[in-house]
């Protein structure tokens, strides 16, 4: 699905039926690599998602003069030349649309003795960076965006940053990362303090290399002058890429659905209890640590959901998850009201905008507030639904298909390689009746 003009066209009813294993959790394959190459000694990865964010950070490292062996069907060889170890780029950073490199690699790349430039595709483009390029500058770091605070971003290598303590202003666990990454390379101990908790691969990961951190209820501290000692990392499947399956067995009749070895970390986990509350019938089974991270199988059969006021502390825990959250509301009884969700407007799309827009489109009661959704479910028809480009909006609207009077035709998919590109393969496999068109 590389054609820039891919679209989907999804015939309406079916159900899904069956058992999968979704690709490797993103968060933790870009932290993998990120960590693995400034570890000592060699990291294997297995599971690895092999999507084309994922891929705009480890060929980032490799500029950067990594030896990096793979991806081979998930696994991925990373020889780490430490803390110190990174080298100038000879052109500037190509991150795609990948926001998750792009402001982890900032605070990673503000300590250094060299000079990067980091860029991307045009959606990432207008992506907001100033909530990390000012606290880095208050570290002390020389970072130059464009006037209105995007991409490209310039980083002058500056050696050693100043330590600070930061009240994010807030909930966002690339901000938090980003800073803990930076405080790595800080002249003394450098902490953040979160509003609501948020997902905490970065905090798992530097513990499982061997770096020393402190946790205090809601702040999170690190010191200079640890090292990351290699490892090796089982990557679980992603819980974003299992909700799409989640909520289509949930809202179509006669549906039964396994999906193995999901990443069921609790900060991950809001897309099931908000589910739960909507009345989904939810088992978690076969659950376990592997490399420091609870996984389980999902089982998720036929329910009738009915609408929530969905509670704004499970917000942070879910944030990915709403495009096809949405789509469960719409299939629900009763309405449905999402507040406290602003930050969904500063994601690949305005997915608050977006979302009501299309779904609208197709016959259901949506109406966009600034921080959220009020939805009243009502039979969604076939029609046409403009993505954005955003890989999880098409991806729902996909969805939406199981429970539609007609065909959904959704366009700019091409970015559901960014996320999911085995998506189609495994939705047919299920009973989504899906196809591709470049047109």
């Amino acid at each position: 699905m590389n054609n820039n003009n891919v679209n989907f066209r999804v015939f309406p009813g079916g159900n899904l039926q069956g058992v999968a294993r979704v690709p490797g959790d993103k968060s933790i394959s870009h932290r993998s690599i990120m960590l693995g190459s400034i570890a000592e000694g060699v990291t294997h990865i297995t599971g690895f998602l092999d999507a084309e964010d994922c891929l705009a950070t480890l060929n980032a490292f490799r500029a950067m003069g990594v030896e990096i062996e793979g991806p081979k069907q998930g696994e991925v060889i990373v020889h780490g030349v430490g803390l110190h170890g990174l080298k100038a780029p000879n052109e500037p950073l190509y991150l795609g649309n990948s926001g998750t490199s792009m402001r982890l690699l900032s605070g990673l790349l503000a300590g250094q003795s060299f000079d990067t430039v980091l860029t991307g595709d045009p959606s990432l483009s207008r992506r907001p960076m100033k909530r990390v390029t000012e606290p880095l500058r208050q570290m002390g770091a020389v970072i130059k965006t464009s006037h209105n605070g995007t991409a490209p971003i310039r980083v002058r290598g500056s050696g050693p940053l100043e330590s600070i303590h930061y009240d994010m202003p807030i909930a966002s666990a690339q901000v938090k990362s980003c800073l803990l990454l930076a405080g790595l390379y800080a002249d003394g101990e450098t902490s953040v303090t979160e509003p609501a908790p948020t997902r905490d691969h970065t905090e798992r990961m530097l513990e499982g290399f061997g770096y020393p951190l402190r946790r205090e209820g809601n702040r999170i501290s690190v010191c200079p002058n640890g090292k990351l000692i290699a490892t090796d990392i089982d990557v679980p499947c992603d819980i974003s890429s299992a909700a799409f399956f989640m909520v289509g067995a949930a809202i179509a009749e006669h549906s039964d659905v396994t999906l193995l070895h999901v990443g069921v970390n609790p900060t991950r986990t809001g897309v099931i209890e908000i589910l739960r509350l909507m009345g989904a019938n939810i088992e978690i089974i076969n659950q376990q640590m592997v490399g420091g991270e609870q996984v389980a199988d999902i089982r998720i059969r036929t329910s009738h959901l009915k609408g929530v006021q969905i509670p704004e502390r499970l917000v942070p825990l879910a944030i990915d998850e709403f495009p096809v959250l949405f789509i469960a509301a719409a299939c629900a009884v009763g309405e449905t009201r999402l507040s406290g969700a602003g930050e969904l407007r500063v994601k690949e799309s305005d997915r608050i905008q977006v979302m009501a827009d299309g779904l609208q489109s197709l016959g259901v009661h949506a109406i966009a507030t600034p921080d959220g959704m009020v939805i009243q479910p009502r039979q969604i028809k076939g029609g046409k639904v403009d993505s954005h480009g955003d890989h999880r909006i098409a991806m729902a609207f996909a969805i939406a298909a199981l429970r539609a009077s007609g065909p959904i035709y959704i366009n700019d998919c091409a970015n559901v390689n960014t996320s999911f590109p085995s998506f189609v393969n495994i939705a047919r496999s299920l009973g989504l009746n899906i196809t591709v068109c470049a047109e």
